[in-house]
């Protein structure tokens, strides 16, 4: 019952709207902040001064120590809190979810699946976090590759869902399904594309389809947003 109000609660325009337009801004100006202060150095040169956009990862932020030796204590703590807010926002968000879809019983165990697979997206959002890839690699990148896994299959259940229902308009399913395709093809690169280990090109490929797929991942939440915005009597 507590469970059930909780769930309730999150049915609202602060927790669908607004926490996560704030959250993506907040995100997008962190992760900008955490390149300004990030020392230096890419995992094929350790001689670089400073954050390169084609040529670091995210997650180069995040590490212990700077690939150039230096101390990376400002863009570790940024990419921390960064990460942590994306990963109670996501679940707090997909929560409220499925209760949208209650009137149909097979939509709403479809919602639950998505929810469920967002869960664990949001949780290998903070275990990224607090897994520096200078320091626990092999954990920081399972973490950091089954956050798409698990979006994978997160939209591609509400790309369903959305279809099927009158909940919001057809537009934020296509929007949805087109998430969906470019995690697919993200998931893709994760794969087959070539290590970025073994040249510049490889390194500039990887690092800029990551980008690019975090900033679809922006994008697609805050188009959504949009949806419960026009439907204020669901909220």
């Amino acid at each position: 019952m507590i469970f059930k109000r909780f769930i309730h609660s999150l049915k609202n325009t602060t927790m669908l709207v607004i926490l996560p337009r704030v959250f993506i801004s907040t995100f997008i100006l962190l992760q900008i902040a955490g390149m300004i202060t990030y020392p230096g150095g890419t995992i094929l040169d350790k001689t670089t001064v400073g954050y390169y956009f084609t040529l670091n990862f995210f997650s180069d932020l995040g590490t212990y120590t700077a690939y150039n030796g230096a101390n990376n204590f400002f863009s570790l703590s940024l990419f921390v809190i960064a990460l942590t807010l994306a990963g109670f926002t996501f679940t707090f968000y997909y929560l409220a979810l499925p209760q949208f879809f209650k009137d149909q019983k097979t939509n709403y165990y479809i919602a639950i699946l998505g929810t469920i697979f967002a869960l664990g997206g949001s949780i290998s959002m903070i275990g990224t976090a607090f897994t520096p890839g200078d320091l626990y690699p092999s954990p920081h990148d399972l973490f950091a590759n089954w956050i798409f896994r698990f979006f994978l299959v997160t939209s591609f259940c509400y790309t369903i869902v959305i279809f099927r229902t009158s909940v919001l308009p057809n537009k934020y399913a296509l929007g949805y399904a087109v998430f969906t395709l470019m995690i697919a093809m993200y998931v893709g690169v994760l794969e087959l594309a070539p290590s970025p280990f073994l040249s510049h090109s490889a390194l500039v490929f990887n690092v800029v389809t990551q980008k690019l797929i975090v900033l679809v991942f922006c994008l697609a939440i805050m188009y959504q947003t949009f949806g419960f915005s026009s439907r204020k009597d669901l909220l």
